[in-house]
């Protein structure tokens, strides 16, 4: 399938408003001009008005009829620093602090107008670390309601169709949880279940990776993914979840009939869960390289509210193809 043009296809139809606080990039404003010129959805810029269009009309970008909002002249100034300030007052925040992090710290305030439902996501990373980003999800906007954690996925498409979802497969956590314990890791696959429903439109198969299928081995590693696994059944009983699964067992459709034989999961896997973020950013790169894969991500998820990471490496194709992933996550 080709991911990339079925997720242009959903966002133009949801035409959601997603901000861009990393203005004094020129790689945003030149995204920012595609975006709108594709109709992807709609966008809204943080900075000083004056600095963004110069930097614009400098480099023949055409922004002319986005919004822009500089935090420091906004009537809503004062009202998000109040309550980023309730929010995080019992971890030392202050009015000060607030406000500080409010008028210079960009993403902060693109944070706060998707928490207050002003925008629909934000898309963030181009200049800023990933934990960065992060830092503001959690103290903006919060994890989603019966969730412990923000974590990550990689859209991984191969050539050869045989593997997932006709060559689809998503793998989690690659970029953000390290060493998480069993019911982080449950936390991860339900998570990454409901962002492949959302973006694939499809039902997820999850499969709870280890060096282990079904008890072939005993280690504590074992019984940290067998745990998860029981984890993830009581909270989400609807959801295909097996483990814990060798990868040619979760993938191979005769190896998941020999080691697996009653699994629903084994064989035909299109969610790899792997047990920590070593397994996971080498399987990832692995795939990538060796495979001739597509990888697109990381993809944060578990926020209650789309926030994303870009990699301050990012092209500008890479950023719209976040924003139309990102409009997507918020549907």
């Amino acid at each position: 399938m080709d991911f990339i043009q079925e997720t242009w296809n959903k966002a133009k139809r949801l035409n959601k408003i997603i901000v861009l606080p990393e203005t004094e990039d020129l790689r945003m404003l030149e995204a920012a001009e595609l975006i709108v010129k594709s109709r992807l959805a709609k966008i809204i810029l943080i900075g000083k008005e004056e600095d963004v269009h110069k930097l614009a009309a400098d480099n023949n970008v055409e922004i002319g009829n986005i919004p822009i909002i500089d935090p420091r002249k906004s009537e809503k100034l004062d009202k998000y620093v109040q309550i980023l300030k309730e929010k995080r007052a019992q971890k030392g925040m202050t009015i000060e602090k607030a406000k500080h992090l409010l008028m210079d710290d960009y993403p902060y305030y693109a944070a706060m107008l998707l928490d207050q439902g002003e925008a629909d996501g934000v898309v963030t990373g181009a200049t800023h670390f990933t934990a960065d980003t992060i830092k503001a999800a959690i103290e903006c906007v919060g994890v989603a309601k019966g969730q412990s954690i923000i974590s990550s996925f990689f859209v991984m498409v191969l050539n050869d169709k045989a593997f997932g979802e006709e060559g689809l497969l998503f793998y989690a956590d690659c970029g953000v949880v390290p060493n998480p314990t069993a019911e982080q890791l449950a936390d991860i696959a339900i998570q990454t279940a409901d962002s492949f429903a959302k973006l694939i439109g499809k039902e997820p198969r999850i499969a709870m990776l280890s060096f282990s299928t079904k008890t072939s081995a005993v280690h504590p590693d074992v019984d940290k993914v067998i745990k998860a696994t029981e984890i993830s059944h009581k909270k989400r009983p609807d959801l295909l979840i097996d483990g814990e699964l060798q990868i040619d067992a979760a993938l191979i459709p005769r190896v998941g009939q020999r080691k697996a034989p009653n699994s629903l999961v084994a064989g035909r896997a299109n969610i790899l869960i792997f047990p920590d973020l070593d397994a996971g950013n080498i399987g990832y790169k692995l795939t990538e390289r060796l495979a001739h894969a597509q990888a697109f991500g990381p993809i944060l998820q578990g926020e209650a509210k789309p926030i994303n990471d870009l990699s301050r490496g990012c092209s500008v194709e890479d950023i719209v193809n976040v924003v139309a992933i990102t409009a997507v996550q918020a549907q």
